[in-house]
C-alpha cells in the first residue's frame, strides 16, 4: 500500500546546504540523506514545490498585508530573501534552476529508484501565475474578463501581459472563498486547456512516477459551472478528469494519480480515474469528533477506503504536534498508519515540529527535536509496514450494560496467509475497556500469544475464551495496541 512522504523541497535543500557548508541541489544530495528519506515502509516521496515560481506572484504576495503578517508571525526575523513566492503560483512546469533543474530532478529520481522509492510531483490544474506564458500565447485556456469587470471587482480580476498580449483575467478561486490574489484562473471547459493539461501531465510523467493534483475537485463540471457560470462557456459533455487521465495513461500507464479533494468528492474522483484522494473527513473526525463518528467513517466500502489518503498533517494543515499533542497524537498516528489506503507523512512530523510554515517561505524557524516522538515513529513505520497485508476487517467492541467505555475503542484486524494482526486504539481521554470478537475460527483448544509490536509486551490468552467471549482489552486514555498473533 502506498506510503507517501512529503518534503518541502526548497526548505529541505536550504537546510542541507547550511549543514554541508555548500549549495546542495537535487542533483547532489548526499547518499546518506537519501537513505534517511527512504524510511521503512515509505515507497513514494513527494518533492513539493519543484517547479518555477512566479516573480510576478511573489511581488503580489509582498504587497498583501495578510500574507506578510503570516510570514512575520511564523518567522519573526523574516527578510525579503526568505520569501520565494508560492509553489502553487507556477510560472512554468520546468524544474527551478535553483533546485538543480531537470537534470537535478532526474538524478534525485534515480537515487530514490535505487532505494525502491517512487517520486511524485505537483500539478496545479485550476490556475497559473500571472506571468505564465499562456496569458500571451494561449488566452483561450483561461477565464477572461473585461475592463468593466476589473473596474467593478478589482479583487476578482487582474490585468496581465503587455502590449498586444495584454488582457484581463479572472483570479483563481474556489466557490467558497475570495479569489487568490496571485494566480489566474484556467478554464476547465476549454478544449484547448484540456489538451494542454494532458500535455503538461505527460511531461510530468516523463520526469516522475506520479502526480499530486492540487484541489482536483475544482475542475469537475458541476463545481466549475457553479463557480464560473456563463463566463466559462457551456459545460462539455465529458467531465474534466475522465477526459484527461486516460489520455495521460495512454503514455504513462502506471502513473500514480493523487487528488487533493474535499467536499465529499473523493469517491467520484476515484471513479473518474484517481488512484488516491485525500481523506479530509477522517482527519477532521480524529481531531474533533468521537470514536463512534470515526467508526462510522470506517464503515465505508473497503474498495473506496483503499483509494483514500490518510494523514494527520500536510503543508496545508497545522502541525500534528500542535493539534494532537502527546499520547493523543500517537493514538491518531497508529490509526492512520494501520488503516487501508495510502498514508501521508510530512517531513518534520516525526521530530515534533509545531510551526506550520507558509509555502511562500524558503526558511523555517529552528525547533527542538522531540526525541520520544521520533523514537515512537521509528517504531511505528516498520510496524505499519508489517501489519498492512492481506484482508482488513473492522471489529466492533462490546461491553457491559453498565459500562459504555467500549464505545471509545476503535479496532480492526489484518489477516494474511502468514500473519495476523489486531489494532486497538482508545480514541478518548479516559480509560476504556471492551470485548473484541476476533475473525479467526481456529483459536480454540490452545494458548494464543499476542505480541505488541510497539512496546514488545507479550500476552498469552486461552484460545477457548477468545472463541467464546472474545478478547478483553483495557486501555488507558489515548492508549493503543498493535498486536501480532
Amino acid at each position: 500500500m502506498t506510503v507517501l512522504y512529503e518534503i518541502n523541497t526548497l526548505v529541505w535543500l536550504g537546510e542541507l546546504s547550511h549543514r554541508h557548508g555548500r549549495p546542495v541541489t537535487l542533483g547532489d544530495v548526499p547518499g546518506e540523506v537519501w537513505d534517511s528519506v527512504a524510511l521503512p515502509g515509505v515507497d513514494t516521496v513527494w518533492l513539493m514545490g519543484v517547479w518555477e515560481r512566479s516573480p510576478a506572484g511573489r511581488e503580489i504576495a509582498l504587497r498583501d498585508p495578510g500574507l506578510v503578517a503570516s510570514f512575520r508571525e511564523t518567522l519573526p526575523d523574516v527578510t525579503g530573501a526568505d520569501i520565494a513566492g508560492s509553489p502553487y503560483c507556477v510560472r512554468d512546469y520546468v524544474v527551478d534552476a535553483r533546485l538543480g533543474g531537470p537534470d537535478g530532478l532526474a538524478a534525485a529520481r534515480a537515487q530514490l529508484a535505487a532505494r525502491g522509492v517512487r517520486l511524485i510531483l505537483d500539478h496545479v490544474p485550476n490556475h497559473v501565475a500571472p506571468d505564465h506564458p499562456w496569458l500571451t500565447s494561449h488566452p483561450d485556456r483561461l477565464v477572461q474578463g473585461t475592463a468593466g469587470d476589473l473596474a467593478r471587482a478589482p479583487a476578482d480580476f487582474l490585468e496581465a501581459g503587455a502590449g498586444a498580449g495584454a488582457g484581463i483575467y479572472a483570479r483563481g478561486r474556489d466557490p467558497y472563498f475570495p479569489p487568490w490574489p496571485d494566480v489566474v484562473q484556467l478554464n476547465a471547459f476549454s478544449d484547448a486547456l484540456r489538451e494542454a493539461t494532458v500535455a503538461t501531465l505527460v511531461s510530468i510523467g516523463d520526469q516522475a512516477d506520479g502526480v499530486r493534483c492540487d484541489m482536483a475537485m475544482l475542475l469537475m463540471n458541476d463545481i466549475f459551472e457553479k463557480t464560473w457560470g456563463d463566463r466559462a462557456g457551456p459545460a462539455p459533455a465529458e467531465d474534466f478528469w475522465p477526459y484527461v487521465i486516460p489520455r495521460v495513461r495512454a503514455r504513462h500507464p502506471d502513473l500514480l494519480f493523487v487528488a487533493e479533494a474535499y467536499w465529499d468528492r473523493e469517491q467520484l474522483l476515484q471513479q473518474q480515474g484517481f488512484d488516491h484522494c485525500y481523506d479530509k473527513r477522517l482527519y477532521d473526525r480524529l481531531l474533533h469528533e468521537d470514536a463512534d463518528s470515526v467508526r462510522a467513517h470506517l464503515g465505508a466500502d473497503p474498495a473506496h477506503q483503499r483509494g483514500l489518503v490518510r494523514f494527520l498533517e500536510n503543508h496545508d494543515e497545522p502541525r500534528a504536534a500542535a493539534t494532537l499533542p502527546g499520547d493523543r497524537g500517537r493514538a491518531a498516528a497508529v490509526a492512520v498508519a494501520t488503516l487501508p489506503g495510502a498514508t501521508l507523512w510530512h517531513e518534520g512530523q516525526f521530530e515534533g515540529r509545531r510551526v506550520r510554515l507558509p509555502v511562500f517561505l524558503r526558511r523555517r524557524p529552528q525547533e527542538p527535536v522531540d526525541e520520544s516522538l521520533r523514537d515512537f515513529y521509528g517504531r511505528l513505520l516498520p510496524t505499519a509496514a508489517a501489519v498492512r497485508r492481506g484482508d482488513w476487517r473492522p471489529v466492533t467492541p462490546t461491553g457491559r450494560p453498565d459500562d459504555d467505555t467500549h464505545r471509545n475503542l476503535l479496532a480492526w484486524t489484518w489477516t494474511h496467509a502468514d500473519a495476523r494482526h489486531l489494532v486497538v486504539v482508545n480514541h478518548s481521554d479516559h480509560q476504556a475497556q471492551a470485548r473484541l470478537t476476533l475473525p479467526w475460527d481456529d483459536l480454540g483448544g490452545r494458548t494464543c500469544r499476542a505480541t505488541d509490536l510497539l512496546t514488545g509486551a507479550v500476552y498469552d490468552r486461552d484460545g477457548d475464551e477468545l472463541t467464546d467471549s472474545g478478547l478483553f482489552v483495557s486501555l488507558d486514555a489515548w492508549g493503543c495496541h498493535v498486536l501480532e498473533w
